[in-house]
């Protein structure tokens, strides 16, 4: 029996998620399967993977054939290079001690660099907020100037308004007293 790694879609539309199954390879893509090994989820920055390790590592050690996005993702998993560095061992290029050292490694390496990766994602978007707030403020103070300068322009009208009539009743008032 032909067994494949492969995607089944999840989710609703425009916002895709993954199960990571083993299934027969006459399957349909969202039908039946053997195994799920995980999740994978793009919509995340990186995006997300949940995997069962030591499953996928089972089934691609027997032939398990996956699609090219699931083999990409394996690969970032470090499944391929645990394989690769069994098959090493196997051959007598090194001990396991020396294989599992190498991986141990490895998948420090990676971890650091995802973990410097999502602060640079994080400190880039604290930034575009700040340039963001920034820019508001600026307009909330041009906006504000604006409706202060109208709010002068209307005292200053009320005041000259209140003046003429305060000088129109003075000459009313002064005017019967000459009289």
């Amino acid at each position: 029996m032909a067994t494949k790694i492969r995607l089944q879609r999840h989710g609703r539309k425009g916002y895709a998620f993954y199960a990571i199954v083993v299934a027969h390879d006459k399957a349909p893509r969202d039908g039946r399967f053997i195994e799920k090994l995980g999740t994978y989820n793009p919509n995340t920055n990186p995006s997300t993977v949940d995997l069962n390790f030591d499953r996928a590592y089972y089934w691609v050690g027997v032939g398990a054939q996956p699609t090219d996005t699931v083999r990409n993702i394996l690969s970032r998993e470090g499944v391929y290079l645990k394989k690769h560095l069994a098959g090493g061992v196997k051959k007598g290029a090194f001990d396991e001690a020396t294989a599992e050292a190498k991986f141990e490694a490895w998948k420090a390496e990676r971890k650091n660099k995802l973990t410097k990766q999502m602060q640079d994602n994080k400190a880039e978007a604290k930034k575009a907020y700040e340039a963001r707030q920034a820019e508001e403020k600026k307009v909330n103070e041009a906006i504000a100037q604006k409706v202060a300068e109208k709010k002068a322009a209307a005292a200053k009208a009320k005041a000259e308004a209140e003046a003429a009539a305060n000088a129109e009743a003075a000459e009313t008032t002064e005017a019967p007293a000459e009289a």
